[in-house]
Parts: C-alpha cells; sequence; structure tokens
C-alpha cells in the first residue's frame, strides 16, 4: 500500500501557479436531494481558491434560475452534485455558451449517472460489475424468480446512496421493488458483494491511492458519508498489493470506458474471498467537504486541498 502512495505522490506534484489570478464561479447548491452536501463542497472549494488568490464568487444554480452564469468569468468550477449538476445538463448549458469549467463533458456525465448504462459500458470494456437487473413494475415477478437475496436495490440516477437498499431477507424484497418502481419508474438490481469497500479518485490519468470504507450501518449509507464521525477511512487496507494495483488499473479504465476527464471517483467492492474486484459506479463530481474522499485521497498523494482545486482548474484550463 506504501509503495501505492509513493507512486501516486511522484506523479502529482502541486504546481500552484497562482501568479494567474482567474474570475472562478463556483457553482453549488442546486436541485436535487444532494443539495446541502453541495453546498458544502461549493464554500470548501471557493475557500481554498480564495486562499490561492483567485476572484472567487459561490453561486447557487438551478434550471430555472442561471443568473449565476451572467457574471463575467474565466472558468466555472462545478461543485453540484446529482440530478442537474451530474447529469450533463449544467455541462450542456455552459457548452452552448462558450463557458469553460472543471470534469467530465455533457455526454460522459450523462453516461456515468445512469447506473444502467455506466454497467453495460463496463461489461463492454472487461471491467467486472455486480450481475444486475433493471425493474420495472411489470417485471417484478421475473426478477423475483431469478434473483434471490442478498442483493442490492438502489435507484439508477441517484448519488450518496439515497434510497439505496441491502437487502437480505427474501419477504421484504417484493415490498421494496414495489415501493422503488413507484418512486423512480424503475431500479436497478444488482447481486449483493459480500467484503471490502474501496474507493479511487482518479486524477488526470492517474489513480489516487485507495481507500477502504468501514462504517457500522452495513453499508457506506447518506449518513456514513456525510453525518458519522466514526466511520473508518484506511490507506492501510488487508489486500494483496497485486490486487490493489489492479483495482487502480482498473479505476483509470473505468473512468477512460466512460469518457470522463480531469477527475472522478469509481467505487468498488472487492469478494471477501476470492478477492475479485467489483466496479460499482463513476462519480463524476464526487464530494469536496471534510468527509469526502477525493480529497483525503490527494492528501495522501501530497496534494493539499488547495493544491487538489488548483491542479483541476490547470487540467481544465490546458484542453
Amino acid at each position: 500500500m506504501t509503495r501505492l502512495a509513493d507512486r501516486a505522490s511522484a506523479a502529482l506534484t502541486p504546481s500552484l501557479r497562482t501568479s494567474s489570478k482567474l474570475k472562478i464561479t463556483v457553482l453549488s447548491g442546486g436541485p436535487s436531494s444532494e443539495r446541502e452536501v453541495s453546498l458544502k463542497s461549493g464554500q470548501a472549494v471557493a475557500s481554498a481558491l480564495e486562499s490561492l488568490g483567485h476572484d472567487v464568487c459561490l453561486a447557487d444554480i438551478s434550471p430555472d434560475d442561471l443568473s449565476a452564469l451572467d457574471r463575467p468569468a474565466d472558468f466555472v468550477f462545478i461543485a453540484l452534485h446529482g440530478a442537474f449538476g451530474e447529469d450533463g445538463r449544467i455541462q450542456q448549458i455552459l457548452d452552448e455558451r462558450g463557458i469553460r469549467y472543471c470534469g467530465s463533458g455533457a455526454a460522459a456525465s450523462a453516461l456515468a449517472m445512469d447506473k444502467v448504462a455506466t454497467k453495460c459500458r463496463f461489461m463492454e470494456c472487461e471491467i467486472p460489475t455486480p450481475a444486475f437487473d433493471v425493474v420495472t413494475a411489470g417485471r417484478i415477478d421475473k426478477v423475483l424468480e431469478t434473483r434471490r437475496p442478498p442483493v442490492v436495490v438502489k435507484p439508477i440516477a441517484e448519488g450518496s446512496s439515497i434510497d439505496t437498499h441491502i437487502v437480505r431477507d427474501a419477504g421484504e424484497l417484493r415490498g421494496i421493488l414495489e415501493q422503488m418502481c413507484e418512486r423512480y419508474g424503475r431500479c436497478l438490481v444488482e447481486d449483493f458483494i459480500s467484503g471490502p469497500e474501496l474507493t479511487v479518485g482518479v486524477l488526470g490519468d492517474q489513480a489516487l491511492p485507495p481507500i477502504q470504507i468501514r462504517t457500522g450501518r452495513g453499508f457506506y449509507t447518506y449518513q456514513a458519508k456525510y453525518i458519522d464521525d466514526t466511520t473508518e477511512y484506511l490507506f492501510d487496507i488487508d489486500l494483496p498489493e497485486d490486487v490493489l494495483a489492479r483495482i487502480c488499473e482498473l479505476s483509470v479504465r473505468a473512468h477512460q470506458s466512460l469518457g470522463c476527464r480531469d477527475f472522478s471517483r469509481v467505487d468498488w467492492m472487492v469478494d471477501a474471498v476470492t478477492h475479485q474486484p467489483y466496479a460499482l459506479e463513476v462519480n463524476t463530481i464526487p464530494g469536496f467537504t471534510d468527509h469526502s474522499l477525493l480529497p483525503k485521497a490527494a492528501a495522501r498523494a501530497g496534494l493539499s486541498f488547495p493544491a487538489l482545486c488548483q491542479r483541476i482548474v490547470e487540467m481544465a484550463l490546458q484542453r
């Protein structure tokens, strides 16, 4: 594990070119169910960029109020999580206006936001992912014939583990599927992988040191991500070095397979017995809060939070 961190650190030597002061608009908030987290991410990013001497405007934004984009700016830093921020809509608007911004473009963002489309792309690119079904109200009986708990049931286009269920009791599965289909129209059910939960940040074309997530809540829920202070984030991971190296390589491949750019975070489950890794999803705008994993991994590789934000700005401006 130390060798992985050392390699990442060597490849990510900070380059804080603060002599060029930029007018930067940081977009946060938004209309999604992850709004509160986004507000915190935006504040953290804005403070970091201001500390480097940039002229920063922190702005809330929504599909019905795009006035934040009327302020002249050299660059837009997107800190919007979930719908509107990660599904390609704000990226499309920025593209149409000719405004430079960080992160993945509209098409890659839309693809990564759709967990089913993401998993299909993973399969095309030989990136292992848990077996799954797409469930609609009319397919519940068929799915119940072929899927047996434990399984994971989740929305197809939500983040932060919102409405994600690990179902271990067959008697509960029908009710949860019916509830999810009523709420979202369709949902995803996938095999539950028993073992360590890992996440790998990608910066440019480089994997950051993997992090193992350990929580007392059964899995990494919204509360475990943003509220609990007992959730553990481990860099000393009890897995073979070659397994961790493969997960890092596959994380970069997953990022690239969706057409992502600049940065992302790839979530994994690792089978406790076989050590086979399974990719769950790619987060194109991961959190930038004090609980967030991309900044933790960057710090492990030698990048402070301001340096990480500056590196993201620089990568985007070099396109």
